[in-house]
Order: C-alpha cells, then structure tokens, then sequence
C-alpha cells in the first residue's frame, strides 16, 4: 500500500494540510484530519476537555462528540501514529483548501456520533473526500453480523435437536 510507504511509527513522516491521520490506540484505531502547523480536528466525547488521549475509548459509549481542534502531540500521547490516506484510490480528496474550510467551520460543534454508523474515521473521511468510510466500522459490522448468523445457526440447532428428542418419546 502506497500510504505506508516511508512511514513507521517511530518516524511518521510530515503530515501536509488535509492529511488522515491513524493513531493507534491499545484496542481501537482512533482518526483525525491535519490542518496544518502541528494542529488536527477530531471528535472527542462532549464531556471531554484536553488532553484528548482517551478520546475514542469514551465516546464509544456516547451518542454525542464535540468536534475539537488540537495538537497533534498531545492527542497522540504516549501512543504511535502514521498519515494514512488509504481511500485515496477509492475517492477523490477534495481540495485541501475545500477539506480545511470545512473541518474549521465544525471546530466546537457538537455532532452525533455512532460507533457503527458515525464515528471519528467517519467523520475525518467525510471532511476529507465528501463521503464518510470506516474500514474499522466494517469489520465491526461484518463481526457482529458473523457472530449473529452463528448465534442464530447454533439456536436453530438446539431447537432441531429438542424437537428430535420430543419425537423420539
């Protein structure tokens, strides 16, 4: 993949104006968009004052976020981050001055959030390409739909099986 070409954790490279950026947290992958000169917007839960280093893990349990411009570093912590525009085959970034207007015009705005449906990558994808995607929220999706079908094939099962031993007597 072209977007973690040059980049480690140790040595994320230099964000530019418009760019995705993946902070890993222990369990999650929380995203934000740069602005520029050390700064980034992100969601954090409305509750939550900086430093952000929780952010995702809060507002996974939330239905609201506040949409937050902050440094980097201090959202980062003790964590790792890489710039990682992997959409860019997929959709066309808008232009950054576009994708800047718009992230700046959120900043302090409180928007809905949804783990699923709505949350930080899809929201820093929407800024970025006019189109909210979460690969992070697919998985979550495709899991939870796996582990449904199974629930629901091992509950078929045991019904089957009761009804077999009904007959049987």
């Amino acid at each position: 993949m072209a977007a973690f070409e040059g980049f480690s954790a140790a040595h994320p490279g230099d964000p530019e104006p418009g760019d995705l950026i993946e902070i890993f947290r222990p369990a999650y992958q929380h995203w934000a968009l740069y602005l520029g000169d050390g700064y980034i917007i992100n969601v954090t839960p409305v509750d939550e004052g900086p430093p952000a280093t929780f952010a995702s893990a809060k507002s996974v349990f939330s239905r609201k976020a506040r949409v937050r411009m902050q440094l980097l570093k201090d959202v980062v912590g003790n964590d790792t981050y890489h710039i990682n525009n992997k959409y860019d085959g997929t959709y066309a970034p808008l232009p950054v001055e576009v994708i800047i207007r718009r992230a700046e015009s959120l900043i302090d705005q409180e928007v809905s959030y949804d783990l699923l449906g709505n949350n930080c990558e899809h929201f820093v994808t929407l800024l970025r390409y006019g189109e909210g995607v979460s690969d992070q929220a697919n998985r979550a999706i495709s899991a939870i739909g796996f582990v449904t079908a199974a629930a629901g094939a091992f509950s078929l099962l045991g019904l089957l099986r009761s009804r077999s031993r009904e007959t049987q007597y």
